[in-house]
């Protein structure tokens, strides 16, 4: 199962409580006070799992509490601080507050972490009131509530290479052909419901991480078809690889479909290096060189392939190799 957004309520430890105590010994008549401090409130965190690549996990667990801190006692011994609660999360995902909207943290990279609900400060006990004038002080203060927020986290897959296209235009023939993966493949539209990642050996020693999307239509900006869901997969994309079927009617006009898509969601996606794929080019005649030179010229980079016969493949992988420098 694919998660790739989750709301979750997160809520640190209460900070201990002060004590209240007085020394009490044995040829000491006039023992002083010893009450000690509570310990803090656990935190919650955040950080981030090379191992994870969903948020599967946080599906189903919606309700995270970190470990109250202990209580203060005599002898100035101050509480035991609580233990912070760890919540481990794939690369890519975005916190933030899901009442206010703002981001938290971004967290791209295996070691990358953030506190996202403090640990309540624990009490003061009655030795921390002691002065000249107070020398028996009978104050202790509680300890402090941690934070309490509802979260909402969001992926937003890393990859080298993005796969741009609309429906059956060939992305996961495409990624089928060229890695491991197994996408649903079918002749109808909207096979891929949800992101895929494959990784694609390029020459002897270079690989690069492709992902699938499912396919964009007029209107996915606005929400139509799969809409504004998968198209924040492709914003940490290096290099985009658009794809289009050159069996359709007006291939040029798709191509433009979908850099429109682009433009309107988020105009930077437009200034990210790309390349141009011409799609099922073993159902013309000719082949890929029965391509027509108008399109070959829509882009600065465009790559005429078939993923059935394999025509063009090696040279695509070459161009985007080239592309990721």
């Amino acid at each position: 199962m694919f998660i790739d957004r989750v709301v979750i309520e997160v809520i640190a430890g209460r900070g201990g409580d002060g004590c209240v105590s007085f020394r009490r010994e044995k040829y000491v008549p006039k023992g002083g006070p010893d009450g000690g401090n509570g310990g803090r409130g656990g935190n919650v965190v955040v950080a981030v799992s090379g191992r994870m690549s969903t948020l599967v996990d946080l599906h189903y667990q919606r309700v995270y509490k970190a470990e109250k801190g202990g209580h203060g006692r005599g002898k100035k011994c101050q509480g035991k601080s609580g233990e912070d609660t760890m919540i481990a999360v794939p690369p890519g995902s975005v916190v933030k507050d899901a009442n206010g909207g703002a981001v938290i943290a971004e967290l791209l990279a295996e070691g990358d972490r953030a506190v996202v609900a403090r640990g309540g400060r624990g009490g003061l006990g009655n030795d921390h009131f002691k002065s000249p004038r107070n020398r028996t002080p009978r104050t202790a203060t509680p300890g402090r509530e941690g934070e309490a927020r509802t979260l909402e986290i969001t992926l937003r897959l890393i990859a080298d290479v993005g796969l741009v296209g609309e429906p059956n235009s060939g992305k996961s023939t495409l990624l089928s052909v060229v890695s491991a993966a197994h996408p649903e493949i079918a002749d109808y539209p909207f096979t891929t419901k949800t992101p895929v990642l494959g990784i694609v050996k390029v020459g002897d020693y270079d690989t690069l991480v492709m992902v699938d999307i499912p396919g964009l239509i007029e209107g996915a900006h606005a929400g139509k078809g799969m809409g504004r869901d998968f198209l924040r997969h492709i914003e940490r994309c290096r290099v985009l690889l658009y794809l289009v079927d050159v069996t359709l009617p007006d291939p040029a006009t798709s191509y433009a479909t979908l850099r429109n898509e682009l433009l309107r969601y988020d105009p930077m996606l437009l200034e990210k290096p790309s390349i141009l794929a011409l799609t099922k080019c073993d159902l013309i005649e000719g082949g890929t060189k029965g391509v027509a030179a108008e399109l070959l010229e829509i882009h600065s980079k465009v790559f005429a392939i078939s993923s059935v016969t394999r025509e063009g493949i090696g040279s695509l992988l070459m161009g985007l190799r080239e592309a990721l420098g």
